[in-house]
């Protein structure tokens, strides 16, 4: 305590040194200023926007605004924009969006969102391929990457089959020798690939059949990508795909999306895929 003496100004009596004590100085004209533009702000705020709350709902400020509003009004904005672009789509094929260069950039920008609540759980936000899912961006296409067969693959669904081989088809030492040559590449060289009847769906070239979604031997493009890729190679030949008799086939089917998304969705799908791994 002291005698409320400082010579800095009057204190309240609460000194805790000789140096330190607690002055009953007024604050600086600024602050006071600003204080007082502080609450007036805040009635100025609560009278123009939606602020009290009442006994029968709040205060809906004298301008009238709500966020809903704002919302749509921000809403017919963007709308008003696309307009341009998607008053063309109902009338036009895929392939025609494709062929039209600004139409064809402006579907590729708005279908990010629809490739993300529609394909990106399976096929990867990037197109990559999640585990056990196709990559969109290496330009291998089981069912052809035309725009048209690209469209079709999302309308209607894609399921093809491979029967097993293995058992009564094929020995282990000759799944074990057709797998080899595939992981390597050489497949077409193996005797076996003609003799065991493989020529009939993946084609003489071992490239695949579009028509069949049989894969190509050759590219070194797993479908069923693995560590262990031989290994895998050796299962998908000796279980085969979607074989309905083998418990251990492999499982491969894309649904079809026509009862899910709009023609012009579809269509806008395929030429972001399209996009994505080049086509064909």
């Amino acid at each position: 305590m002291s005698d409320n003496s400082n010579p800095h100004g009057q204190t309240t009596g609460h000194v805790w040194d000789e140096t330190l004590a607690e002055l009953t100085n007024p604050p600086p004209k600024w602050w006071m200023l600003g204080l007082h533009a502080s609450w007036i702000l805040v009635v100025l705020y609560t009278l123009y926007y939606p602020s009290w709350p009442l006994l029968n709902g709040h205060f809906k400020g004298l301008a009238g605004w709500t966020s809903i509003g704002e919302f749509k009004k921000d809403m017919k904005e963007v709308t008003d924009i696309r307009a341009k672009y998607e008053d063309k789509l109902p009338g036009m094929s895929a392939a025609a969006i494709l062929a039209d260069d600004e139409l064809k950039n402006y579907v590729i920008r708005s279908s990010k969102v629809l490739y993300g609540d529609n394909c990106a759980a399976c096929h990867g936000s990037g197109g990559g391929g999640n585990p056990g899912y196709p990559a969109l961006v290496d330009d291998d296409w089981l069912f052809g990457g035309s725009i048209d067969l690209i469209n079709t693959s999302i309308a209607n669904g894609r399921k093809a089959m491979m029967p097993k081989m293995g058992g009564a088809q094929l020995s282990t030492a000759e799944i074990d020798k057709l797998a080899g040559a595939i992981h390597n590449g050489t497949v077409v060289s193996e005797p076996l690939y003609a003799a065991k009847g493989c020529i009939g769906c993946h084609g003489p070239d071992g490239k695949g059949m579009a028509a069949l979604g049989s894969a190509n031997l050759v590219d070194k493009i797993w479908r069923f990508a693995a560590k262990d890729q031989l290994a895998s190679i050796k299962a998908t030949i000796a279980h085969g795909v979607n074989d309905p008799t083998d418990p251990s086939t492999r499982k491969a089917e894309m649904p079809a999306w026509k009862e899910r998304l709009t023609d012009i969705q579809i269509k806008k799908l395929a030429v972001y895929v399209h996009a994505l791994g080049g086509g064909q």
